[in-house]
């Protein structure tokens, strides 16, 4: 299970994804399966049972009436200037639609109904909901708000607010009606009640990314601006919207800078899932079209914060003043809450990729030995799963629980995964190097191609063209050395470059022979893998899956992982699905690092225990005035 968050953009790299980290997809829902059992006859007729979390593990770690989160300073001072930095530009404040290029930072003006907990895996807690119930099949569920909740005008926030959001987020976004495909029904069912009611029973994560939903102002949206003009949430707007989060905000310079204050009267304040939380007085997003300029502008104390994700530059740019005076820090952070495949992913939607045998040439051409020595400085490994240091990575042969689900699909998945384990080519030296491309070329000549005045062609004499689309800059230099062994087998190779809109465009749209990008995985996987995966995902504009998979066995496995009993049991399913998408060859794997390299000038406080998910920046961080006094400017 992914955040429902992250189902907005997550096609760019933003700050955290930018340059060799490529971006991650998103999520979910697939046609409703024939064998799952029908939702209860009347869910709002029962008893309810309310509780004040969700967790999918199990009993949640906090109980009801719980303080604060043990990983929170209760007492983080408030205030301060927080100034971040964000790549490409934008052109609109509302990011629930696929038109434009949405500003980053809208979830800070904006209450969910449930809150997650960071040291804890699938749990969640209530935000503007007070408490949720929902059946035994999970066939529905039920979230009741709390009165207190209100919007920054003042107004209560509403059950009519929640269905509404609710109807405007599927009407106008596709990939979140496909993620809620399962939700039937929306209905206010009481005075502060909502109840969502599910097509099918059985699916135990339906219940909590229900709770994941946005909610925003029905009143402000289908009202009129300044002008008289009515409000249209299905178009771009860069008039300031309305919420009833911690955050509201402050400046906009379109395309250039976005600045979010901290409401002093915010409604949640003393919410046990917001204390310690929300500590800056400002938070401030400067955006750059260039890399170098905005790692240069670090340099310069011009922003505070930035994750780096260029091996190249974490091992030589940080070698300056600042960093040997202390007054900037370089931290790693471990990364223990999700796993990620990162990849070059071919477009099966185009003929000349949906052989195997060719995408695996693809795989054999890649030098990833010679990439990480001259371009990473050896800092990475080869990426060799989908769920990539996590413990839902597939190894080994498949054994017990995980073997008797892959035989329960026995027809419909590679002969391969019971006998083979997947490996990625080794390239070490320049003798396996050349045996790689040997074996390419074989598997080539197998696939119908052959080579004709030094080009590869098909049977019809068209030569294998491959254009590698990207974005950043900082991608270049790797789709640049990936090039030459590939034209070496006879591909004709084009690296294009274009900026931010059109690469949204073209992804939109499916216009691409191949992207480096990624899929983000959670530690509780489940319905957004319809979205990464599943086949009617493949050829709906705007899903996850980047590489147009339609595979029987995958949906299979996929529903497998979703309706998952136990927490042994979905690991097992997550084994198999993982085993089956690695041995269809489906991407071309790239790299992978365990860490988060971040660097920040010296101004910030933290509790001295962070989070076990996460390092928590800048939702528990705070502002010390007595390091921002030794480190001297930012403000």
């Amino acid at each position: 299970m992914l955040s429902a968050a992250l189902l907005g953009l997550i096609l760019l790299a933003g700050p955290a994804w930018a340059q060799e980290v490529a971006p991650a997809a998103t999520q979910e829902a697939a046609p409703a399966a024939a064998q799952q059992p029908s939702p209860s006859a009347s869910p709002v007729a029962e008893t309810r049972v309310w509780h004040h979390a969700l967790s999918l593990l199990g009993t949640p770690k906090y109980p009801d009436g719980f303080k604060h989160f043990d990983y929170v300073n209760p007492d983080a001072p408030k205030g301060g200037l927080l100034r971040l930095s964000y790549d490409g530009t934008f052109d609109s404040l509302n990011d629930i639609i696929t038109r434009g290029t949405p500003v980053v930072g809208l979830q800070l003006i904006y209450d969910t109904l449930m809150a997650p907990s960071s040291d804890e895996v699938a749990t969640e807690y209530g935000l503007l909901a007070e408490a949720v119930s929902y059946p035994a099949d999970f066939a529905s569920v039920t979230y009741r708000l709390r009165p207190e909740a209100k919007w920054h005008d003042g107004q209560p926030v509403t059950a009519e607010d929640v269905v509404w959001s609710f109807e405007q987020l599927t009407k106008n976004n596709p990939r979140q009606a496909y993620y809620y495909s399962h939700v039937k029904s929306a209905a206010v069912t009481g005075e502060r009640e909502v109840t969502f009611t599910f097509d099918q029973a059985g699916n135990r994560e339906l219940p909590q990314i229900v709770g994941q939903i946005r909610v925003m102002p029905k009143h402000w949206w289908t009202g009129t601006d300044s002008n008289g003009k009515p409000r249209d949430i299905s178009q771009t707007t860069l008039e300031i919207p309305l919420g009833s989060g911690p955050y509201k905000i402050k400046q906009v310079v379109p395309g250039r800078t976005i600045a979010f204050e901290r409401v002093p009267d915010y409604w949640g304040r003393d919410l046990p899932v917001n204390v310690g939380t929300n500590n800056f007085n400002e938070q401030r997003y400067e955006y750059f079209r260039d890399s170098t300029v905005e790692l240069e502008a670090f340099k310069g104390d011009q922003y505070d914060f930035r994750v780096e994700t260029s091996a190249k530059d974490w091992a030589t740019a940080y070698d300056f003043p600042a960093v040997k005076q202390g007054k900037v820090i370089l931290e790693e952070f471990a990364n223990r809450a999700s796993g990620q495949m990162q990849a070059f992913i071919p477009n099966l939607r185009r003929e000349k990729f949906q052989d195997q045998r060719v995408r695996r040439a693809l795989n054999l051409a890649l030098d990833f030995d010679g990439m990480n020595r001259t371009l990473f400085f050896g800092q990475y490994k080869r990426t060799s799963s989908y769920f990539q240091n996590t413990e839902l990575a597939s190894s080994g042969l498949p054994q017990g629980k995980e073997l008797e689900i892959l035989e329960s699909v026995k027809d419909k998945v590679p002969a391969s995964v019971f006998t083979t384990p997947y490996t990625n080519p080794e390239g070490w030296s320049e003798g396996l190097r050349r045996s790689n491309l040997r074996e390419a070329a074989n598997l080539l000549r197998q696939a119908g191609f052959e080579i004709k005045s030094g080009k590869l062609v098909n049977a019809k004499g068209e030569p294998f063209t491959l254009e590698i689309l990207i974005a950043n800059p900082a991608f270049e230099r790797v789709a640049l050395f990936y090039k030459p062994g590939l034209e070496r087998l006879g591909i004709t190779v084009t690296v294009r470059q274009v900026d931010t809109s059109q690469y949204i465009n073209r992804l939109r749209a499916r216009d691409y022979d191949m992207i480096i990008a990624g899929w983000s995985q959670s530690l509780s996987p489940g319905n957004e893998q319809r979205d990464f995966w599943g086949s009617d995902a493949a050829d709906r504009e705007g899903s996850g899956n980047y590489a147009g998979i339609k595979d029987p066995g995958i949906d299979a496995l996929i529903e497998k992982v979703i309706y998952a009993k136990d927490r042994g049991e979905l690991v097992a399913a997550t084994h198999a699905l993982d085993r089956a998408l690695l041995a269809h060859d489906y991407v071309v794997p790239s790299w992978n690092y365990p860490n988060t390299r971040t660097a920040r000038w010296n101004r910030f406080g933290r509790p001295d225990k962070l989070p076990e998910y996460s390092f928590g920046f800048p939702d528990i961080w705070w502002w010390d005035a007595q390091k921002a006094a030794q480190t001297g400017g930012g403000q």
